[in-house]
């Protein structure tokens, strides 16, 4: 085997491209070499048929009872004829009328702007908007405190100098 090819095959280049995230021109890099050396080639494979054993060992099988929930909701899907009302746009009688398979459709105040929240969910805002403003607190008090200590950290370092200066050698 060649040293060029036995060092292209292992710099991982081949592994990089496997993965997806080799570049555009590593990619063709790869493709190239495949073709013109057939010991890349053969490499080649054998990460390929790797991964495919490695995809095979992590895949995921789907629920048991999935083809037929599938079958279930293809057979359940009906063309509609002209004429007939569409099935989502129950007038509001059908919606008093539901049976209990059909649940029926609530009605929309499209004039109130104002949104409707349950009284537990308003004490857990308040709390949510307490909280925030004593972290917002807590922050700009630390921040100062930490100017404050980089400042008295700066004056001693200029007295720290100014001593060492005054000290004859």
């Amino acid at each position: 085997m060649d040293s060029k090819v036995k060092q292209f095959i292992e710099s991982g280049i081949l592994e990089t491209y496997f993965t997806g995230s080799a570049t555009a021109e590593e990619e063709q890099e790869v493709l190239s070499m495949k073709q013109l050396y057939p010991e890349v080639k053969q490499e080649f494979e054998l990460l390929e048929q790797d991964m495919l054993k490695l995809a095979d060992l992590m895949a995921i099988p789907p629920p048991p009872n999935l083809w037929s929930r599938i079958e279930d909701g293809i057979n359940g899907i009906t063309v509609r004829k002209p004429g007939h009302p569409h099935p989502h746009r129950e007038s509001k009688e059908n919606n008093q009328q539901a049976s209990p398979q059909q649940p029926g459709y609530i009605e929309v105040d499209a004039q109130n702007t104002h949104m409707r929240v349950h009284k537990v969910w308003r004490w857990v805002f308040a709390a949510v908007f307490v909280l925030g403003k004593i972290f917002l607190a807590t922050a700009i008090y630390f921040y100062l405190e930490n100017r404050q200590a980089q400042e008295n950290i700066k004056e001693l370092k200029q007295q720290l100098r100014q001593t060492e200066k005054e000290q004859p050698r």
